[in-house]
């Protein structure tokens, strides 16, 4: 099939378009918003609900999928015939899309189909121009943007919407069963409401910037334009003196004086608030006194008081009126999810109702934030919510071994900073992530295998607490442990030394007497511990000479690549580093490290200074260290024992 000059350019934003693993016949959904060029791909998401379920994959994508964005089409894992399995991609994307909308008419959109060899990977993208259509077109051009984040976010913001709502409702004592009827009729009510003239929604901007900060703006019901196609509404140019409030647009609220790199991702976006007001009083021509009517109850009746907190996240364009973005994104958001709260609700109605709590994420390798619904009756532990996180995890083509989805990895979308910033001058003072910004390694077209994620440095002396010249090894596994607390595997505090030593002694590892000591621990405590605190097995690899270690830097850099946790390096009989002490147990903590001529990225726990990053590059307690320097000198010592202990990451989510 040869293309037509007039055939249309795909163009796709996410890092990853096929997600792992692909069996023949695996459905993804393809994303994009109506504020993008045609046929833009932002996102893909696996479907998950099997034959598959279209009123299933609907709900969940209603629910976790922000306003602003849309499916736009399917791809397929396909045989040699791309066309016929675009085509199956394209209708069952179509199908979805009906479930999607309100009404399930007819879906007259230009639809992307795509299809991909199971043999050879190579992708196939389709046009389908109507639902009728029964012939595709094939895809002129695919465009792979290289800065995804900067398109999403330079010309895009966030409004995020926050409505707690106690909900009461009376039904029949002697008629249960009309309670989900008289439910759902408050819950129309409440929706009502979204839309009469009085009500009143009032814009501020999430400060995340110093300097002026525009005043909030006030919307009411009767400014606003329901029903619209928002990607069809006229765009605003930017203003700063405008007095028509039905000419400001969203860049109104946002701040310009943004560095470049900070705007291009979710985390960093310009926010907008959005805070509801459905007082229905008004202001009355005439003043009187307040008049009370009663309405006394045919029968019995009993009283459900319902706890709705709704919290919606929605994308629009900056220089999209502001008025269309609050009645055409955030209040449909707004009943889409009373919606789904509803449904939940519906069979515990007469029971205890569930605890749901709404959380916004922005995992890695996907552009833009998902929503979801949290129990918070049960543990994040507890099954029912690992399972929660597993799905999400499998729809969004997350790795299962990393903590991505907890509710410690929710977006801050608090109103201003001032509350994260008394949580930081509260919290460690420690310097995290040392390694950042050092010289680099010296070795020539070297492949570095890096620690994945951020750390807190401990080293000797901290907390006013002396521990100089036996404390190395308790300092590597502080180190080690808060790198799994700042990757969210865990929320327990970082041990001091002493309890470090009693969960030892609580193992049986050691006598009651070891408590308060001033005893070393080596790699094989160190793995003990993590398996009591945290639940973290270990690898320990030995060596009988310094210079067997370069001749396991492939399985190193394996470590790195799959695991990404720090390695502790233990020495025997004296200290690798400068000191003329001699110590049993010397260990400190390899970060990174670089094929070529092998040179390694070492935090030592030596230090005794003061939180100085550049007094500890300088001082090389943190810096690469080639195995053999241009003197032929060794670092790690051919006569000297050394064991090196991997912590795994947990097969957890």
């Amino acid at each position: 099939m040869v293309p037509s000059s007039e055939t249309a350019t795909v163009r796709v934003l996410c890092q990853k378009l096929l997600l792992s693993p692909n069996h023949p016949g695996t459905l993804q959904w393809l994303i994009g918003s109506p504020f993008f060029p045609p046929f833009t791909v932002v996102s893909t998401f696996r479907c998950i609900h099997h034959s598959p379920d279209f009123q299933q994959e609907s709900d969940d994508l209603r629910k976790l999928l922000p306003k602003g964005f849309e499916v736009i089409g399917g791809l397929i894992i396909g045989d040699s015939d791309a066309e016929k399995s675009a085509f199956e991609a394209v209708r069952a994307a179509r199908r979805l899309r009906k479930h999607l909308s309100e009404g399930g008419e007819l879906d007259d959109e230009k639809i992307v189909g795509a299809s991909c060899d199971v043999g050879t990977g190579t992708i196939h993208f389709f046009i389908s121009k109507s639902e009728n259509t029964t012939k595709l077109e094939p895809v002129g051009s695919v465009v792979y943007e290289d800065k995804s984040g900067k398109y999403l976010w330079e010309n895009g913001c966030l409004l995020h919407c926050e409505l707690p709502i106690k909900l009461p409702f009376y039904y029949p004592a002697s008629s249960p069963s009309d309670s989900k009827e008289k439910f759902s009729d408050a819950i129309d009510a409440v929706i009502t409401q979204f839309k009469e003239p009085y009500v009143v929604y009032i814009a501020e901007t999430l400060k995340k910037a110093s300097g002026g900060v525009p005043k909030p703006v006030v919307l009411r019901g009767k400014d606003l334009g329901f029903g619209a196609d928002a990607s069809n509404i006229n765009r605003l140019p930017s203003a700063d003196q405008v007095s028509d409030i039905k000419m400001l647009s969203c860049s109104h609220l946002c701040l310009n004086n943004k560095t470049a790199p900070a705007v291009n991702s979710a985390e960093n976006a310009d926010k907008i608030h959005i805070s509801v007001l459905l007082n229905r009083s008004e202001k009355l021509p005439t003043s009187g006194a307040p008049v009370a009517e009663y309405f006394p109850a045919m029968e019995e009746a009993r009283l459900i008081v319902v706890d709705l907190n709704l919290d919606v996240l929605t994308y629009a364009p900056k220089d999209l009126p502001l008025m269309h973005a609050v009645s055409n994104l955030v209040i449909p958001a707004l009943v889409d999810q009373l919606y789904s709260l509803k449904k939940i609700i519906l069979p515990h109605l007469l029971v205890e109702h569930p605890q749901l709590r709404i959380y916004h994420f922005n995992p890695p390798g996907v552009l833009h934030p998902i929503t979801s619904m949290y129990e918070l009756n049960y543990g994040e532990t507890e099954m029912k919510q690992v399972d929660v996180r597993k799905l999400l995890h499998l729809r969004l083509g997350l790795p299962l071994d990393r903590p991505l989805l907890r509710i410690a990895n929710a977006l801050d979308l608090s109103v201003n900073d001032d509350s994260k910033s008394n949580m930081n001058r509260r919290g460690s003072t420690l310097l995290k992530d040392v390694h950042i910004g050092i010289p680099s390694s010296g070795v020539s077209e070297g492949v570095a295998s890096i620690i994945q994620g951020s750390y807190e440095y401990y080293h000797y002396l901290q907390d006013g607490f002396d521990d100089s010249g036996w404390g190395c090894a308790y300092r590597s596994l502080q180190t080690i442990i808060s790198w799994f607390r700042l990757q969210h595997y865990t929320s327990i505090s970082v041990p001091s030394h002493r309890e470090i030593q009693q969960t030892l002694v609580e193992i049986g590892d050691k006598d009651p007497s070891f408590v308060g000591s001033r005893e070393w621990i080596g790699a094989i405590e160190l793995s003990f511990v993590l398996d009591k605190l945290l639940g973290v097995s270990c690898k320990i690899m030995n060596f009988r000479s310094g210079s067997e270690l370069p001749e396991k830097c492939r399985e190193l850099a394996m470590h790195f690549e799959n695991q990404g946790t720090p390695i502790m390096i233990g020495s025997v009989d004296q200290s690798l580093m400068r000191f003329k002490e001699t110590y049993k147990k010397d260990p400190f903590n390899l970060l990174n490290f670089v094929f070529g001529d092998c040179a390694f990225l070492i935090l030592d726990p030596h230090y005794t200074g003061s939180e100085d990053h550049k007094k500890i590059v300088n001082g090389g307690w943190c810096g690469w260290k080639k195995a053999v320097d241009s003197k032929g000198k060794s670092f790690f010592l051919h006569n000297k024992f050394y064991n090196l202990l991997l912590p795994q990451r947990p097969n957890m989510v």
